[in-house]
């Protein structure tokens, strides 16, 4: 697989398999399928409760853990003690070490008034256990840029990693331009809009084109972007298709259709503010 490079220069592959919301039955039978279909890079997170499904997968498919990538994320209530929630998960995980390990929001909530002091007390762990070699890559998720400023003041590692969510109709374009030219690598989870842009009739139109699928044109046009999209799936069928980007590319001038939809399939979700609760 295609791969991009860290500010450190490590290589992280170029597309992961999101483990958000996976139905908790079939957790494990998920994530081997997507390791059958290819996939070596794995995000997860404290919240989303997949670390246990995920590490039993890894061990189950016999494969070396060293040819995996495996991200997980700090969540808001562990902001106080993070070299515990490291390792936490790294004991659900079952493994020794992480490849990248993220602070999941900025803030724990709306109210914490110390919020730029509680990042960089964060900020601080996990650059000690980057150090300590526990973990390979440091970074964080939807951090917008006064966020990703306050820890660039305090000197320092910058993150390696910014998670954010991005895909047609929500762009970022702010955030992923700060984290550009900060050589920042920008990751996207919900890189499918939550599958609100399936029927979207610019992304059919392109994706008849080229005779492919909207997710295929979603991750195509992040990846051309310089973006790791994070798709997830549960069918065996849509994990090999959104692998499979690297046969067609999309044209300037479709890439700027595309970038210029308007806002659309939003999630709800910003970190300054209280989710907004959409239809």
């Amino acid at each position: 697989m295609e791969s991009f490079v860290l500010s450190n220069g490590m290589n992280i592959p170029a597309i992961g398999f999101g483990c958000y919301a996976l139905n908790p039955p079939e957790q494990k039978r998920i994530l081997l399928d997507a390791i059958e279909a290819g996939y070596r890079h794995f995000d997860t997170a404290s919240f989303y409760q997949t670390e246990e499904a995920l590490g039993q997968a890894v061990r189950e498919s016999g494969i070396s853990r060293e040819a995996f990538f495996l991200t997980t994320k700090l969540w808001r209530t562990q902001m106080d003690d993070p070299r515990a929630a490291f390792e936490a998960s790294l004991r659900t995980l079952g493994t020794d070490y992480l490849d990248l390990y993220l602070i999941h929001w900025p803030r724990p909530d709306l109210e914490r008034a110390d919020w730029k002091e509680l990042d960089a007390r964060v900020w601080d762990c996990l650059q000690e256990l980057y150090q300590q070699g526990k973990v390979r890559a440091i970074g964080t998720s939807n951090f917008l840029p006064h966020h990703l400023m306050n820890l660039a003041a305090r000197g320092g590692l910058l993150p390696m990693v910014n998670q954010l969510e991005y895909h047609p109709g929500y762009l970022q374009s702010a955030a992923v331009q700060y984290c550009r030219e900060n050589h920042i690598q920008v990751s996207a989870w919900s890189p499918l809009g939550r599958r609100r842009l399936m029927d979207d009739p610019l992304l059919s139109e392109i994706a008849a084109a080229h005779q492919v699928t909207v997710p295929q044109v979603c991750l195509r046009f992040a990846l051309q972007n310089g973006v790791l999209p994070l798709p997830k799936s549960s069918s065996p069928k849509r994990m090999w298709e959104n692998l499979d980007l690297f046969r067609f590319s999309l044209s300037q001038e479709e890439m700027s259709w595309i970038a210029t939809m308007p806002q659309t399939a939003w999630s709800g979700e910003h970190p300054d503010r209280e989710r907004t609760r959409l239809p």
